[in-house]
């Protein structure tokens, strides 16, 4: 009788592993019915997002030119750590970097490297991967397009530059250019990374102009409440590539990794050798010291070796707190907002010191940083293969290192 409780038990468990393989192959089927085979081939090939997701993607090459800036060299690397040991609250600052998953830390302070690190078989000609750093480099050059005409207003309804939207909705039309960068346009999305889920739509979509074009819907009002949303970089991609009459990537080489001297080409992932659109929400991959770079262009208020690259009155905007906006009503209440502190302003993540001083930094998944201080004239850039630590933990540390800085006067 045991034998025959135990064989049927069995017989059962086969049974439903069965039904449940059957039903995984119609979940299955019907995906490949339902969205394109590329997209569904990519989420269950590729899965959860890495940061050597830029070797599966095409690309466009974003070249750079001389002269090559260089920053000063002020090593203090005894400072840096035991600044960051006693901000982490860990022994050994190296140590932790390794063991976090950290590719590479520079700390640069008053236009000099304090100290810059490579870990985990990374060197400083590896390439590390933005993710949604991107984001930051995307609302510059929606300031950059706005400076040269080719986009009016952040005030300007996105239906001005893509009219077919009002075709499905007439309610795009009450949607900016600024409630796409303060992530609050009332568009529905839905933070899940499997087939049916936005994140994975926006990161493993072949073809992201249609998916943002055609398969966005709006559920809010715009200016009500925040929502990280990666359709707004994908729809300000298209603005721009339309306004400018250039690829965004292209846009990007000309007006900011040029200009700036960047030590290394990059690159911008694209959705698909058919599309050519870029990876709006993440994929520039480049060198830590070229990030950096862009760290102190906005620690200069846009000015770059004598040149305006982009407006100051940009950087102020697009960096300070919106104070038109109740913490209590507009943000969620967990994360850099939980002690009203934190902000979000077009694709920059901000905390605020006092009343006349904030900190401010672009942020990318597995623990992508440019953070910098204007008050103690200080970038801090962190790229990694993964988290390592809590995102809190991260963010704390840069804040509480900078203030054992003297104001910059």
């Amino acid at each position: 009788m045991e034998k025959y409780s135990v064989h049927k038990i069995f017989k059962w468990i086969g049974s439903g592993l069965l039904v449940l393989a059957g039903l995984l192959v119609v979940v299955i089927i019907g995906a490949y019915i339902i969205y394109p085979a590329e997209y569904v081939s990519r989420v269950l090939r590729w899965q959860d997002a890495d940061v050597k997701d830029y070797q599966k993607f095409p690309e466009a090459v974003i070249d750079n030119a001389p002269p090559v800036y260089q920053f000063e060299q002020d090593h203090n690397e005894a400072f840096v750590r035991d600044g960051f040991e006693t901000a982490l609250a860990v022994d050994d600052l190296e140590l932790f970097l390794e063991d976090t998953g950290t590719q590479a830390f520079i700390v640069i302070q008053d236009e000099a490297i304090l100290y810059e690190g490579y870990f985990n078989r990374y060197t400083r000609d590896s390439i590390v991967t933005s993710f949604s750093v991107a984001k930051s480099f995307v609302s510059t050059l929606v300031g950059v397009a706005i400076e040269e005409g080719h986009i009016q207003s952040v005030d300007d309804p996105i239906t001005d530059y893509l009219p077919e939207l009002l075709e499905r909705d007439a309610q795009f039309t009450n949607i900016t250019v600024g409630d796409l960068m303060h992530m609050s346009s009332g568009i529905h999305y839905v933070e899940a990374s499997f087939l049916h889920g936005d994140d994975a739509k926006t990161y493993y979509y072949p073809d992201l102009r249609t998916l943002a074009l055609e398969e966005t819907r709006i559920d809010g009002l715009p200016g009500e409440e925040f929502l990280y949303n990666n359709y707004h970089p994908l729809l300000l991609g298209v603005i721009l590539e339309r306004a400018t009459g250039v690829s965004v990537a292209e846009y990007l080489q000309e007006k900011i990794w040029k200009p700036l001297g960047m030590e290394y080409p990059a690159s911008w992932s694209l959705d698909s050798e058919d599309t050519q659109f870029e990876k709006m929400e993440s994929g520039i991959n480049a060198r830590a010291i070229d990030f950096a770079k862009f760290g102190r262009l906005f620690l200069n208020n846009g000015g770059w070796e004598g040149q305006q690259v982009i407006p100051a009155e940009w950087v102020m905007q697009a960096t300070q707190r919106d104070t038109s906006f109740e913490n209590g009503e507009y943000y969620y209440d967990s994360f850099i907002f939980e002690d009203g502190r934190g902000y979000y302003q077009y694709f920059w993540w901000g905390l605020t010191v006092d009343e006349q001083t904030y900190d401010y930094m672009a942020l990318g998944n597995h623990g992508q940083f440019i953070y910098i201080s204007p008050e103690k004239d200080l970038i801090i850039v962190r790229n990694g293969e993964r988290y390592g630590a809590d995102t809190l933990k991260w963010i704390y540390a840069f804040y509480d290192f900078a203030r054992a800085f003297p104001a910059n006067e």
